[in-house]
């Protein structure tokens, strides 16, 4: 059973790093394409909508990846002058608390997502649903509350503190 979920671990690392450097280096090459484009010809007239959806994309799967790597904003000074005992407890109510958020976060944009798609709402130059650029953001959410609930569980299953899925709290004791 732990090898199906290392397996899962290793995809979603995959698609997750791979999505993040594509959709970032997509993002450069087409603006610096319209920079040339707009200077001695013609702007390319999809790079806007292209752009804003590359931007959005790379957000929310970043949510998911800040979260499983413990990438995310958090006062580590903070949990790391505790004594681990207390610091567990911290990333346990932290990461609960964070996983709901992310599961409300993923609900309340799923229902903008539906919300958008009713309104029939086109993309001016791809001429695509709008709705279809906002796919990613309850996904995003719904992944990084996943992260969350793993951070939990990982914890409760280790003797050791852990930030997140994979990684473990960076704070040693010195001995002087």
């Amino acid at each position: 059973m732990r090898s199906v979920g290392r397996g899962i671990a290793k995809a979603v690392d995959w698609f997750e790093v791979g999505a993040l450097s594509s959709s970032t280096a997509l993002l450069a090459i087409l603006l610096i394409a319209n920079v040339i484009a707009r200077t001695f010809f013609q702007a390319i007239y999809f790079a806007e909508e292209v752009s804003e959806f590359l931007i959005i994309f790379t957000t929310f799967v970043g949510v998911s990846y800040a979260a499983r790597k413990a990438r995310h904003i958090r006062m580590g000074a903070f949990l790391d002058s505790m004594p681990p005992k207390v610091e567990k407890i911290f990333i346990y109510g932290i990461s609960s608390i964070n996983a709901f958020v992310m599961f409300l976060m993923a609900w309340y944009s799923w229902g903008y997502m539906v919300n958008a798609k009713t309104m029939n709402q086109t993309l001016q130059a791809l001429r695509l649903p709008y709705w279809i650029t906002l796919v990613i953001v309850p996904i995003g959410f719904f992944s990084a509350g996943i992260q969350y609930v793993r951070t939990v569980f990982k914890n409760i299953r280790e003797e050791d503190v852990w930030q997140s899925p994979e990684q473990q709290s960076e704070y040693e004791d010195e001995v002087y």
